[in-house]
């Protein structure tokens, strides 16, 4: 009987730390690899070490080579990790799933990109990410813009008016008048939000909306010791708007949103 191949061993990338960040120092770091915080595992509870190249450390652990697939208890642990870090560490987050053939080509591919890297970690050191996203709470979101909207209401009855089958150049000319009007409440409301939270954010990005009654979608690197007043400032902004918006936020989050890791294993 033929004798099973052995699986090959990769090793997964969590992120990248700066190799004198306290956690390291704590952790009594090698010039190789070395465990992290005891009790952290990762992926398939794998112990999570870091491998260091001249300033960086990758935060990896070992997995049989090849794709992971992206299964809850994958992306939990990814995120824990990620997590774990950011609680004394700047971290720069990877995209789930990457994976390396060796330890060797993580050293090689920190080695090529250490500059680049290390301007990002500078960016985001002692900051964290929040994410804020406002929609209007209502059932009908046209039926709602219909009821505010007299411009809207006017073409709609124009178009609808009893014994009357609007066309289909009428549908289109109402809805564009729909979209226009959605796309300029977004951005006065967005404008007013942006207002309340810049004094205590270093940065805001925005995403575009997900669906029709989301508002608008912010990423906000906010300091880590800032956080009760970047979150006393969303309640604020909230009072500025009645009851038919929903203000959510949440964090904190590694700033995937405010760094651009796109490293080739």
């Amino acid at each position: 009987m033929a004798q099973a191949t052995a699986t090959r061993c990769g090793v997964y990338l969590y992120g990248i730390i700066r190799a004198d960040e306290e956690v390291l120092l704590q952790s009594r770091i090698s010039d190789l690899t070395s465990p992290l915080s005891e009790g952290l595992r990762g992926m398939d509870d794998g112990a999570v070490y870091c491998v260091t190249e001249g300033a960086l450390a990758a935060v990896t652990s070992d997995v049989p080579y090849g794709k992971i697939r992206p299964q809850r208890r994958h992306l939990a642990a990814h995120q824990a990790v990620l997590k774990d870090l950011m609680q004394t560490s700047a971290v720069l987050p990877m995209s789930f799933g990457i994976v390396a053939e060796d330890a060797e080509k993580v050293r090689e591919v920190l080695s090529l990109n250490q500059q680049v890297l290390l301007d990002q970690l500078q960016r985001v050191a002692g900051n964290v990410e929040m994410s804020l996203r406002v929609r209007w709470d209502v059932p009908n979101i046209f039926e709602y813009f219909v009821n505010t909207h007299v411009q809207l209401s006017t073409l709609r009855d124009t178009l609808f008016r009893a014994g009357q089958e609007p066309t289909q150049a009428d549908k289109m000319q109402l809805g564009r008048l729909f979209e226009g009007i959605l796309n300029t409440d977004r951005a006065g409301h967005t404008a007013i939000v942006r207002r309340v939270l810049l004094p205590h954010c270093v940065e805001i990005k925005e995403s575009d909306p997900r669906e029709e009654r989301e508002i608008m979608n912010l990423a906000c690197l906010v300091q880590r010791d800032a956080r009760d007043e970047f979150e006393t400032a969303v309640l604020d902004a909230a009072k500025l708007f009645d009851d038919t918006f929903c203000f959510d936020f949440s964090g904190p989050w590694p700033p995937y949103n405010f760094t651009d890791v796109q490293l080739s294993m």
